[in-house]
């Protein structure tokens, strides 16, 4: 019998290879995922504007709570010291009836942020109901409701907060229920649009298949995924509430006296601008410096939430 011709010769372990997983690749542990919320976080804390923005908003809060409180002097008391310039009793000098400007600085930042956060969480509940109802039904729901947004969003603005201010008596809750009432708008705009793209996805289908009620999947599954769009424009909408009542109660529409906002202390202010300028500095300087901050934060969360730059 003829003895078969060996073509390989020899065989050697140099001669095969592995095929699949390598046993030192598959005895290293898996990286550990990354939560989404961890990942903007780590995201945001990058923005070094977005994180001095916090820090800005902190400090003005702390000091809004605190100083009033702690003062020796209250925003109302009258020193009899008037227009005194800056010094180490009063450090930010006094206005024309002797008020420390100090506490009534701090005082009316309560006022302001109050009001500005107040009706931006109003113009949040609203905006967001309003939004997902309208996009989740579509239909001849969406369309009346659209146009019921585009009919307020044709009214100025401003407009119709001066002419409720004016109907109404001046205080904390006409400017928050003036600032509220076309607010929402541009929130519900937002959320409609967030829940268009949401509500054909798989998992709203199947929670849809399995019977769950159109409020179950507002709550649980369309509002969630639109957290990162909402958290911005609230972010946004804050700095505009504080800008509108700062504006507001520099024309005179703002709260009554002897309560300070910043507003109605840079209307206050502006008469004695040549002899006491700090009167208006300070208040203008601060509602300055609050808007700043809030539009970096929502700059940054806006950056943090954007899918198109997550890695």
């Amino acid at each position: 019998m003829e003895k078969r011709h060996d073509t390989y010769g020899e065989l050697t372990p140099e001669m095969f290879r592995v095929v699949g997983p390598r046993l030192a690749e598959s005895d290293q542990m898996p990286k550990k995922t990354v939560s989404f919320w961890k990942e903007v976080w780590y995201r945001f804390r990058q923005n070094k504007l977005a994180v001095s923005g916090v820090f800005i908003l902190a400090i003005i809060a702390l000091l809004a709570i605190f100083v009033p409180e702690f003062s020796q002097y209250s925003y109302r008391d009258q020193l009899g010291v008037y227009n005194e310039a800056p010094s180490k009793e009063h450090w930010f000098g006094t206005d024309d009836l002797g008020r420390d400007v100090f506490v009534r600085v701090w005082y009316g930042a309560r006022i302001s942020l109050f009001i500005g956060i107040t009706a931006a969480i109003i113009d949040l509940i609203i905006g967001v109901l309003w939004g997902s109802i309208s996009g989740l039904f579509g239909g001849r729901v969406d369309d009346i409701m659209m146009r019921i947004v585009d009919i307020l969003s044709a009214i100025p603005y401003l407009l119709v907060v001066i002419i409720l201010l004016v109907v109404m008596e001046q205080g904390l809750l006409p400017m928050i229920i003036a600032l509220s009432i076309t607010g929402w708008v541009n929130m519900a705009r937002i959320v409609r649009g967030e829940v268009l793209s949401i509500k054909n996805r798989e998992f709203v289908l199947a929670a849809r298949t399995l019977g769950a009620s159109n409020w179950h999947l507002i709550v649980r599954h369309i509002i969630p995924n639109a957290l990162g769009a909402i958290l911005v424009t609230m972010t946004l909408t804050i700095p505009t509430a504080i800008f509108t009542e700062a504006f507001l109660s520099f024309l005179g529409l703002g709260v009554n006296q002897p309560i300070a906002s910043w507003g109605t202390m840079a209307s206050e202010g502006m008469g004695g601008l040549r002899v006491a300028p700090w009167r208006l500095f300070f208040p203008a300087f601060f509602i300055s410096l609050t808007i700043f901050a809030f539009n970096a934060v929502g700059d940054g969360l806006r950056d943090a939430l954007d899918p198109k730059l997550r890695k």
